[in-house]
C-alpha cells in the first residue's frame, strides 16, 4: 500500500465540507482552532477508553521503563486518570491532568481524515498532567513470600520488547470490565484468587483523593499487591483501610526501602477480604472500616436514542448493484462513525464496529432499506478493525485482545466487556493493527495482526493466528505478512489473506494461509534480504494499479446472489472495488483469477458479511490511508437483481490457451473472433525495495503481449477456448475479452491470474467439438471489419486494460500513466526536459513505442507501458486515438 499524507477535502455525511489539511492536533479539537463537526474522541461521560500509554519519560524518581501496550484508561472525574495494564495486572500510572496526548492512530485521525501516526514506538500517547503514582514492568499482583520487580513473562526474539502478552495463567489473567451505575469495575484473577476492583476519585478540602477498592474471594496462599511508587516531589500519601470483618494482620501495608515503593501483603484467608488503598496529598479521613463496596446495579443508559436512516437503491439494471446506506450522522453525541467491519445475527440484525472503539447495532437491513435503525451499543475499545458473531454472541478484536460484549441488564447496551482472549502478544508499534477476526467452523477464531515494525520485534507481528474455541490457546497459522486482511470459509475452514504491496511485497497477493507457512515480508529491523524460511507463493498476484490495497475476503455461503452463491469475494481499499475470485482445481494445486464486480463504492471497502435474512452482501470501510474514495466511511449492499450475469463462471489457463466459461450463451460471431481477446504477462521481483517493476519473462522491463491466435465456442454456447501461442507458467497474466450475450448486451472485462501450472486442453472433455487449436502466430490482423470510431476505441482501451494505468477523469491517484482527460492537443514536458504537443502523431508513437517520449513524472513508473506494435492493427490504433480525443 502506498501511503499519501495530503490535504484531503472530505465530504461529510451531513453534507458539509471539512478541510483536513491541518498539521497540528489539540487534545480538545472540537473547541480548539481546528473546526470539526465531531465532539472530542474521549467522551467525558464514559468511564474508560483503551490506549497505549507511554510513561517512560515521567522524570526523576519514576520508573524509566513504564510502557503499557494494552491499557484501560479509567476516567475517574475531577481530572483524575488511571491506566490499568490488562497484561501485567498493574496500575501503570495514576495522574491528575488532561488525559493523554492524542497521537494514537485513531485519535489523531478522528478529526483529520488521513492523519497517520508515525511508525514505531517513538511517538506514542503520553500522560498529560502530573503523575501521582506509577509502576514499572512487573506484575501488579504476585504470589509468594518475596516481591519481584522483574518482568515474569518469557521474552521474545527481541528482549527489549515489552509487549510480551499476558502473565502466565497461573499468575493471573484479566477477566472483564463491568459497568455499574456510571462507573466501571475491573474483574481479574491473581494467583488463582478472584478480584474485583473499583477505582474512584473525589475532590474536596483535602484535595484530590483516588480510592482503589478491592474485593477478594478467599485465597489459599499469600498475595502481594504492588501499589506502586511516587516521586518525592508529589507528596502523595498512600493509606490502607481494611474492612473490620477482616482479621487483623491479614492485610497490611509494606513500604519500600527508601525508594517510595508501596505494596500490600494479603495473607491466606478462608473468608472474603475487602480493603481500600487511598491516594491523596493529605491524610484521608479516619474510617473504622472502608465504605462498603457498592453493589452491581444496572448501568446507566448512555445512548437511548435510536437513529433511522433511509437507504438509496441503485437504479442500475446490471446483475449486481450497490445500494447506499447512510450512516447515523449527525447524531446526538456528535460522534464520528468510521465503520471498520460488520457481522450479522441469525435474525438479520447486524453489529458494526468503528475504528474509534464504538459498536453499533443495526436493524432494518433488508428490502427497500426504508427504515435502517441504528443503536449505539458499546464504546471504549482499542482501535478495533474486526468483529464476529458466534452462537449469537458478539466478539470484537482490538489491540487489547478479543472481547466478548454482553448486555446483562437488558437495557440495549453492553454493560459487560469480557476479555475472552489476550493470550497472544501485542506491541505498542503503531502499525501492529488488530486487522481482522473470523470464526472457524469449529468455533475457533482466526485473527490477523499488522506486521510493520520499526522499533522492536514482537512475537506475533504480521501473523495469522488460530485462537482456540475457549480462548486459551493460540497457534500461528501463517507469518511474514505486512498488513494482512482475512477471509475464512465457514464450512471448510480454508483461510485466505490479502497483503499490502511494499518492501519485499512486489504486488498485491492473495494468499492461502496454512501450515505455519512464511509469506515473505521482512521487517526493516532484520538483516536485508535474509529470509528466515522458504517463502510460500500466494494463490495469485493482482497488479498494484488494479488492486493497490487488498482488504478483506468474504465467502458467499448461504447467500441469495444467484451465480455468485458460494463464491469468494475479495475487497479492494485504495480504489474501492469488489473482485470476484474464480478458483479452480484443474491442476494439482488450487489456482485462481480475479475479475472486477463493481467500482461504484463511495467509501473505501474493508470488510463485508452476508445477511442471513436477505442473502445479500453488506460491505463497509473507512478512510485513513490514501484512497480515491469520496467519503470517509460508509455502508453499502451488494445486491443481486436477478438480471443475467455476464461475469465468467470459470477461467482456466491451459497449455494451448485459456478456457472461459459464462452463465449465458454468447454471441457466436464475437466469441469465435480472436481479435476480441487480449492477453499479456509479466513477472515481479521480491526485493527490499517498495513494490516491484514489471518485467517481461526475458528480464527486460515491461509486459509481454500475448496475441491470441484463435477462438472456439463450446457446444452449449457458454464456453470459449482462446488459443494463445507459447503459454507458460508465469507470476502475472492479464486476460481480456470483449463479447456479447446471445441476442443481448455486450461487455468488456479483464481478469488477472497467476498460472502456476498449465493443464492439457481436451476439447471433448470440456464440452467442445473435436478440434485442433490453431496456434499460428498472427501479428497483423485484417482491418476490414474494424470500425474506426471513438466507441470502438473505448472498447479497445477497456479490452487492452488501458484504464488500469490511465484515468479519464483527470485523477492520478493509483495511476501509473498520465490521465487521458484533456490530453489531446495539450503541451507535454518529457523526462529529458524537451516539450511537445500531444497530437495524433505523438499518440500513435506512444502506442507503438511507449518509451520514446515519457512524460516527466512518469519516468520513474514501476510498471512500464508495453508496446502495442503488432498487437493492435493500424485501424485499432486510430480508433483508440479518436477515443482519447473525446476525453475532455
Amino acid at each position: 500500500m502506498k501511503f499519501f499524507l495530503a490535504i484531503i477535502l472530505t465530504v461529510l455525511e451531513s453534507g458539509t465540507f471539512q478541510s483536513a489539511g491541518a498539521t497540528a492536533l489539540s487534545s480538545n479539537t472540537a473547541s480548539g482552532s481546528l473546526a470539526s463537526p465531531w465532539a472530542d474522541f474521549v467522551e467525558t461521560d464514559f468511564p474508560y477508553f483503551s490506549s497505549v500509554l507511554d510513561a517512560r519519560g515521567l522524570g526523576d524518581g519514576w520508573p524509566a521503563d513504564n510502557l503499557t501496550p494494552r491499557g484501560l484508561i479509567l476516567n475517574l472525574g475531577h481530572q483524575a486518570w488511571a491506566c490499568f495494564d490488562v497484561d501485567l495486572l498493574r496500575m501503570s500510572v495514576i495522574w491528575k491532568g488532561a488525559g493523554i496526548s492524542p497521537v494514537s492512530m485513531a485519535q489523531g485521525s478522528y478529526h483529520i481524515a488521513g492523519w497517520k501516526a508515525p511508525p514505531g514506538q517513538e511517538n506514542l500517547p503520553k500522560v498529560l498532567g502530573s503523575p501521582l503514582l506509577a509502576n514499572g514492568i512487573y506484575a501488579g499482583w504476585q504470589a509468594g513470600i518475596e516481591i519481584s520487580l522483574s518482568d515474569p513473562r518469557e521474552p521474545g526474539a527481541d528482549p527489549r520488547e515489552i509487549g510480551r502478552g499476558p502473565l502466565p495463567a497461573s499468575q493471573g489473567r484479566f477477566g472483564a470490565v463491568q459497568l455499574t451505575g456510571g462507573t466501571a469495575i475491573l474483574e481479574y484473577e491473581a494467583g488463582g484468587v478472584s478480584v474485583r476492583e473499583r477505582v474512584e476519585a473525589s475532590g474536596g478540602e483535602n484535595g484530590l483523593v483516588v480510592k482503589r477498592g478491592f474485593q477478594l474471594k478467599k485465597n489459599a496462599a499469600p498475595l502481594w499487591l504492588i501499589v506502586g511508587k511516587s516521586a518525592a516531589l508529589t507528596k502523595t500519601k498512600i493509606t490502607l483501610i481494611v474492612d473490620r470483618t477482616v482479621p487483623e494482620g491479614v492485610v497490611e501495608k509494606v513500604d519500600g526501602k527508601g525508594d517510595g515503593l508501596v505494596a500490600i501483603r494479603v495473607r491466606a484467608s478462608a473468608t472474603p477480604i475487602e480493603f481500600q488503598v487511598i491516594l491523596g496529598s493529605e491524610d484521608p479521613p479516619k474510617f473504622s472500616s472502608p465504605p462498603d463496596q457498592k453493589p452491581i446495579v444496572p448501568s446507566v443508559e448512555r445512548w437511548p436514542e435510536i437513529l433511522t436512516t433511509r437507504g438509496v437503491l441503485s437504479e442500475s439494471k446490471l446483475a449486481f448493484v450497490l445500494d447506499d446506506i447512510p450512516l447515523p450522522v449527525p447524531n446526538p453525541w456528535r460522534r464520528n462513525v468510521r465503520l471498520a467491519d460488520i457481522a450479522f445475527f441469525r435474525d438479520g440484525r447486524a453489529a458494526a464496529v468503528t475504528f474509534d472503539g464504538d459498536v453499533w447495532l443495526i436493524s432494518g437491513l433488508a428490502g427497500e432499506l426504508h427504515g435502517v435503525r441504528w443503536k449505539r451499543f458499546a464504546a471504549g475499545l482499542h482501535e478495533p478493525l474486526g468483529l464476529a458473531i458466534r452462537d449469537e454472541e458478539l466478539f470484537v478484536f482490538d489491540r487489547n485482545g478479543i472481547w466478548r460484549l454482553r448486555d446483562t441488564d437488558g437495557n440495549g447496551e453492553a454493560d459487560r466487556q469480557e476479555l475472552f482472549s489476550n493470550i497472544f502478544t501485542q506491541t505498542a508499534e503503531t502499525r501492529e493493527f488488530a486487522s481482522g477476526i473470523r470464526v472457524g467452523p469449529d468455533g475457533s477464531f482466526f485473527i490477523a495482526k499488522g506486521g510493520q515494525q520499526s522499533t522492536t520485534l514482537g512475537r506475533h507481528n504480521g501473523s495469522v493466528l488460530r485462537i482456540g474455541a475457549n480462548g486459551n490457546s493460540a497457534t500461528v497459522v501463517g507469518w511474514g505478512l505486512r498488513q494482512p486482511f482475512l477471509g475464512v470459509h465457514p464450512k471448510t475452514g480454508l483461510v485466505t489473506a490479502s497483503d499490502q504491496q511494499g518492501h519485499y511485497v512486489p504486488a498485491t497477493p492473495l494468499h492461502i494461509i496454512r501450515d505455519h507457512h512464511y509469506y515473505g515480508f521482512l521487517s526493516e529491523l532484520l538483516p536485508e534480504g535474509k529470509y528466515p524460511a522458504p517463502i510460500a507463493d500466494p494463490l495469485l498476484w493482482i497488479p498494484h494499479p488494479i488492486n493497490a490495497s487488498g482488504a478483506g475476503q468474504v465467502w458467499l455461503e448461504g447467500a441469495k446472489m444467484g451465480p455468485l452463491n458460494g463464491a469468494l469475494i475479495h475487497l479492494g481499499y485504495y480504489r474501492p472495488e469488489a473482485f470476484f475470485v474464480l478458483l479452480h482445481n484443474h491442476a494439482s494445486r488450487l489456482q485462481g483469477a480475479v475479475v472486477s464486480l463493481t467500482q461504484d463504492f463511495q467509501f473505501p471497502a474493508l470488510e463485508g458479511a452476508v445477511n442471513p435474512v436477505d442473502g445479500q452482501l453488506y460491505i463497509t470501510g473507512f478512510q485513513i490511508w490514501g484512497t480515491t474514495a469520496k467519503r470517509i466511511s460508509g455502508l453499502a449492499r451488494l445486491r443481486y437483481t436477478g438480471a443475467a450475469s455476464l461475469f465468467p463462471r470459470e477461467i482456466v489457463p491451459m497449455n494451448q490457451g485459456v478456457l472461459l466459461r459464462f452463465d449465458v450463451p454468447l454471441n457466436a460471431t464475437m466469441a469465435k473472433d480472436a481479435g476480441n481477446f487480449s492477453a499479456e504477462r509479466w513477472v515481479y521481483r521480491r526485493t527490499p525495495n517498495y513494490g516491484s517493476p514489471h518485467f517481461k519473462p526475458d528480464g527486460s522491463k515491461g509486459q509481454e503481449a500475448m496475441t491470441p491466435s484463435s477462438a472456439y465456442l463450446s457446444r452449449d454456447g457458454k464456453g470459449v477456448f482462446v488459443g494463445i501461442p507459447n503459454m507458460k507458467p508465469v507470476m502475472q497474466m492479464r486476460m481480456g475479452w470483449s463479447l456479447a450475450a446471445r441476442g443481448g448486451d455486450s461487455f468488456t472485462q479483464n481478469a488477472y491470474l497467476t498460472p502456476y501450472e498449465l493443464v492439457d486442453f481436451q476439447p471433448a472433455a470440456e464440452g467442445f467439438e473435436s478440434l485442433t487449436v490453431d496456434l499460428t502466430s498472427k501479428n497483423k490482423r485484417a482491418e476490414a471489419n474494424t470500425p474506426v470510431n471513438a466507441a470502438e476505441g473505448k472498447r479497445l482501451a477497456e479490452l487492452m486494460g488501458c484504464a488500469a494505468c490511465h484515468s479519464v477523469d483527470g485523477s492520478l491517484l493509483g495511476k501509473v500513466g498520465p490521465s487521458w482527460k484533456g490530453l489531446f492537443a495539450s503541451e507535454r514536458t518529457f523526462a529529458d526536459g524537451s516539450k511537445g504537443v500531444a497530437d495524433e502523431a505523438y499518440l500513435r508513437q506512444s502506442i507503438r513505442e511507449p518509451t520514446a517520449k515519457v512524460v516527466r513524472g512518469f519516468d520513474k513508473s514501476d510498471t512500464g507501458m508495453p508496446s502495442y506494435e503488432g498487437v493492435m492493427t493500424d485501424a485499432q490504433m486510430e480508433a483508440v486515438i479518436l477515443y482519447i480525443k473525446t476525453v475532455r
